[in-house]
């Protein structure tokens, strides 16, 4: 039996074959080879295409099938993870009405704030645990009162792994998790918000049928099982937003248990068994993958917008014909704090660790003398590295508070110097695992499907490849930390 993982990032398509039995990769591919554009028309605005990332999975099945390394009728489940917060809005022929806006789009954030204060910041954050921000449900009011005609056209409003479960099987759902990370869950309620439907003036039955994360979500469609060459019997067995999905692709499940990521985004994920909530909306709240109303597991979640996507830049803009293992290497010639050259990752769109405030990536101390490429690429490092320890303090501040990390052995985390700076600016571990989102969405289809009895049998498996621990560069590193927080202060 294979298991087939899809990860729906905003970069590209990620797919895995996964042997069920044994729990190997057989065969991981990404389309397109070029990155995913990201559309702005406006500042602050972040679109894509949900018919483009159809035709990218479509493509990207087609290719690991072309490698002949397995037979595609074995997969029997796929598991789908998705980038999260995205806003898909279908006619009643099922048909995308406009872009999606997606995570990092922050122009409905006045709307969100609007609503937070209308609605009682307490009575919101009890029940919702978030302010409803720039979020789905703010972003689908904006469609509301700015694009009115397009809004009374809707008649599935769907997150966007909802949208690929819908593209394979024709049946529209959508689960707990997915909802809550659109800021449309109730969770003392445990149904979809009245009050907020109520505020907007949403109508519920623009919402599909809501199932569990780990359950059946539909079969295949016969046609596209053809034109693919899988099996008719094929099930979407498990969709989560991107970020729950990272947590479970590295068996973080538990309460205390922390994960992180670094890609387009930066985020740490921590589990709690409680209603937890920041009264600041810094970080941020959803139901876990395991979650339930009999078994609560919250996944406190702080992002930052521009993490890979500022390496990303520096790549694209100046070292175009290197790659980031050459910027991995220039930041190695350069010594800890980059010569006093410091550099804040907040150029993609309104932060919410800065209460949705847009105040832009830049770079402090630049000496034309003194700083060249190796101090540039090393500051961008240490930038980036220095926003997650900020952010890990925030969520101590919610009452989670690591021991050790979890990190996926990929993005920003193959530079030791990412790595190391975290780890010394933090003084807590990281461990990197081999494991990444498709292979998590295929354990999740795993455990969809009951090919895996529990959640803990789908990730016991997770091989841990090294421990990166504080050394001897900690105080220093902790030093030039100090300096960046002073120095992000005032700019505040």
């Amino acid at each position: 039996m294979l298991l087939c993982g899809i990860d729906v990032g905003t970069s590209s398509i990620k797919l895995s074959i996964v042997d069920a039995s044994t729990k190997k990769v057989i065969h991981t591919c990404s389309f397109p080879e070029t990155e995913n554009e990201i559309i702005s028309v406006s500042p602050g605005f972040a679109e894509q295409n949900p018919e483009h990332w159809w035709y990218c999975v479509m493509q990207v099945i087609k290719m690991a099938n072309a490698t002949k390394k397995y037979n595609p009728f074995e997969i029997s489940a796929i598991g789908i993870s998705y980038q999260m917060h995205g806003l898909v809005i279908l006619d009643k022929d099922k048909q995308v009405l406009r872009p999606s806006i997606i995570w990092c789009d922050s122009r409905a954030a006045n709307i969100g704030d609007q609503a937070f204060e209308a609605l009682g910041k307490e009575k919101i954050l009890n029940n919702l645990l978030n302010s409803p921000g720039n979020f789905t449900a703010s972003k689908l009011a904006w469609v509301k009162e700015n694009e009115p005609l397009v809004y009374y056209q809707i008649e599935h409003v769907l997150l966007p792994g909802d949208y690929i479960s819908y593209k394979f099987t024709n049946e529209l759902t959508t689960t707990i998790s997915a909802l809550s990370e659109g800021i449309f869950w109730d969770f003392n309620k445990n149904e979809i918000s009245k009050d907020l439907l109520d505020y907007y003036h949403f109508d519920i039955s623009l919402f599909p049928e809501i199932k569990q994360v780990f359950e059946n979500h539909g079969q295949i469609s016969s046609s596209l099982a053809s034109e693919l060459g899988l099996s008719t019997n094929l099930k979407i067995t498990y969709k989560s937003g991107d970020q729950p999905n990272n947590a479970l692709s590295l068996g973080v499940v538990e309460p205390g248990e922390i994960a992180t990521t670094a890609g387009t985004s930066g985020v740490i994920y921590g589990i709690s068994s409680e209603l937890k909530y920041d009264s600041n909306c810094r970080v941020n709240s959803f139901a876990h993958v395991n979650y339930s109303k009999e078994l609560r597991r919250i996944g406190v979640l702080m992002c930052i917008n521009g993490t890979g996507i500022l390496n990303r830049w520096l790549k694209d803009n100046f070292f175009p014909t290197h790659t980031y293992s050459d910027l991995n290497n220039y930041a190695k010639q350069s010594e800890i704090g980059s010569k006093g050259l410091l550099c804040f990752p907040y150029g993609n769109g309104a932060e919410r660790i800065f209460n949705n405030k847009i105040i832009g990536g830049s770079f402090r101390n630049l000496d034309f003398n003194r700083h060249q490429k190796n101090e540039i690429s090393r500051s961008v490092q240490e930038g980036i590295a220095f926003s997650m320890v900020y952010g890990l303090e925030l969520l101590n501040s919610s009452g989670i508070v690591p021991k050790k990390i979890k990190a996926g052995y990929s993005n920003m985390y193959l530079s030791s110097i990412f790595s190391s700076t975290i780890v010394n600016a933090s003084n807590v571990s990281i461990q990197l695992l081999e494991s990444d989102g498709a292979y998590g969405a295929a354990l999740g289809a795993g455990i969809g499907s009951k090919f895996y009895n529990t959640v803990q049998e789908g990730i016991n498996s997770i091989k841990v490849l090294s421990e990166v621990k504080p050394d001897q560069n900690k105080n220093k590193t902790m030093d030039y930390y100090e300096n960046w927080k002073q120095e992000l202060s005032n700019m505040q």
